[in-house]
């Protein structure tokens, strides 16, 4: 993983203009969280070009200074993973792989040949000298982070970069799409779409109706789904370099909330991590006043609008009430690591109780809120606060649940995401309600919009997020191989919203955790991050809607 920043200049523009204004923040973001870093400054066509690299080398041997170049004026700044699709040894560096390719190839096809070829979460910036082009772009999930603010009157350069300022006069930063690979002065792109799901289904398919008799036609799909999903885990848990000669410590931790999700991909990793390397399992929970003042004063956000608007301007005095931390996703949490200890009983399970007070999380808010941008709304708060503090990994753990908590910084730098399969597999009340209203060919259209929709959502705004810890998540259920596994399946044995809920969505998924023994988390119903730790609306104030925006980005940009 590392930090994009490119930036192209006129030259009527000031010399003293140049870089203050347009590059600072921003590079001072990138040089926040990495182990090397570099700038290469060349002209060309009277145009200045800025390159940027940070690296945090999570691959290879040695360190990398980025951009990496070449005596062929070739520059390529790279933030991703090879997972597939190109050979990398275990010493080498995908980076410098990926560049003597690029730098070999003659045609603006072959170069977007060579990134259609490549599997894993990327974001890149190179220079083809020969074709005097600058090619950029993203994975078509989108699974890193890259923005461009186009030439304005405020600031006239072109910008891409893969940090944000916030909401800032001086840039209109938007997320780079996914659809195609960009180019400057490029005569033609490569198109990349995500998988279609659109397939056949019987007028009456079959239904299973328990999760530890797996039906004969689901037998070989659910085996299949356990291959793809360890395939994928392994991918990306192996070859992890050591940091700081500390043998022993966690490499790897996860997302952790107790759901299948999480649950799978931390019992799959614990196939491919050394077995005397500790996995973090992270799990973070709010203080969150609003719902201290339901146990205080009672519901106040269910009484009638101008009731609820008197009783937010009064002080809600909970000073009396103990607060705990133990919101769902904590309770789930520690069920569920006391089944992968009785399942994995050789690995040290860490898990982390990650708590934030009130005052600690309104304190971070404001840089939070800069990281996500251009995400704005109450909900990528909600979610981004929540991601911000799982990433940073300081809590507390305890050996067995009767133990005394103790002090503990996870210092593992890759955070395993089980983003995904609720989009792939039907996981939302919306894909039930599509089946209430429009039966079968509602559900996958439905799918297909979640599939089509993934760039676009979130995975920027995570990786800005966590990456600022310098920190790398990776997604299991979002390897391009997993996506077209379950793309090529009939809609019904991914789920079957005429089952009860716990049962039916994400069917197939749960089907597979409980052939794997996760009996407990195979059955655990659907909630939302946000929900579960509680770092939803913290604050009164807030839009009472996830979708809403946040009033201080809507006062910044009017």
């Amino acid at each position: 993983m590392c930090g994009i920043l490119f930036s192209l200049q006129v030259p009527s523009e000031s010399e003293e203009a140049y870089g203050s204004t347009s590059l600072d923040e921003l590079l001072e973001k990138i040089r926040g969280n990495v182990i090397a870093r570099g700038i290469h400054l060349p002209r060309y066509f009277g145009l200045r070009l800025t390159f940027c690299g940070s690296e945090l080398r999570l691959r290879g041997d040695s360190f990398v200074k980025q951009p990496h170049t070449n005596e062929d004026g070739n520059i390529l700044c790279w933030n991703g993973e090879v997972f597939e699709g190109l050979e990398i040894g275990e010493h080498e560096n995908d980076g410098q792989k990926l560049f003597s390719m690029l730098a070999g190839t003659p045609t603006a096809e072959e170069i977007c040949d060579v990134f259609a070829h490549v599997e894993g979460p990327y974001a890149f910036l190179f220079y083809h000298n020969a074709s005097r082009t600058v090619f950029y772009g993203r994975d078509p999930l989108g699974r890193r982070s890259l923005l461009v603010h186009r030439p304005t009157k405020a600031n006239p350069y072109l910008l891409i970069t893969s940090v944000s300022a916030g909401v800032h006069p001086g840039y209109v930063l938007e997320e780079v799409s996914v659809a195609h690979i960009h180019g400057i002065q490029l005569e033609k792109v490569s198109d990349a779409t995500p998988a279609n799901v659109n397939r056949n289904i019987p007028d009456d398919p079959p239904r299973p109706i328990a999760l530890d008799r797996i039906p004969a036609h689901m037998s070989d799909t659910v085996d299949r789904l356990i291959v793809e999903l360890d395939r994928s885990v392994m991918l990306r848990v192996r070859n992890i370099p050591q940091r700081d000669n500390a043998p022993g410590q966690a490499r790897v931790a996860v997302l952790f909330s107790g759901g299948i999700d999480s649950t799978m991909v931390a019992f799959l990793a614990d196939r491919h991590v050394d077995p005397d390397e500790p996995i973090d399992l992270l799990n973070v929970a709010f203080e969150n006043p609003r719902k201290i003042a339901v146990k205080v004063e009672g519901n106040v956000y269910a009484l009638p609008k101008r009731e609820k608007k008197k009783k937010l301007q009064e002080r809600l005095d909970y000073s009396t009430v103990t607060v705990t931390y133990d919101v769902p996703d904590r309770i789930t949490g520690r069920q569920e690591v006391e089944e992968l200890r009785r399942l994995c009983p050789r690995r040290k399970w860490n898990f982390l109780e990650i708590n934030v007070p009130f005052e600690e999380s309104q304190q971070a808010r404001a840089h939070v809120e800069a990281l996500m941008f251009p995400s704005k709304t109450v909900m990528d708060l909600s979610l981004a606060i929540a991601l911000y503090f799982a990433a940073r990994g300081i809590g507390q753990v305890r050996t067995h649940p009767d133990a005394d908590a103790e002090t503990y910084t996870s210092p593992a730098r890759v955070l395993l995401n089980g983003l995904g399969s609720d989009e792939l597999l039907g996981g939302y009340g919306r894909h039930r309600t599509a089946f209430k209203h429009g039966g079968w060919q509602a559900v996958i259209d439905e799918l297909q919009l979640e599939i089509d929709r993934i760039p676009t959502r979130n995975l920027g705004r995570d990786d800005r997020v966590i990456s600022s810890w310098g920190k790398e998540t990776r997604h299991p259920f979002l390897s391009l191989s997993v996506v077209n596994f379950l793309a090529q399946l009939p809609v019904y044995k991914k789920m079957d919203p005429r089952l009860e809920a716990g049962l039916g969505e994400k069917l197939l998924l749960r089907l597979a955790a409980c052939k794997l023994g996760l009996v407990e988390a195979s059955s655990r119903k659907k909630r939302a991050m946000q929900f579960g730790s509680h770092s939803a609306r913290m604050a009164p104030g807030e839009g009472d809607r996830q979708g809403d925006l946040l009033l201080r980005d809507n006062n910044a940009l009017e």
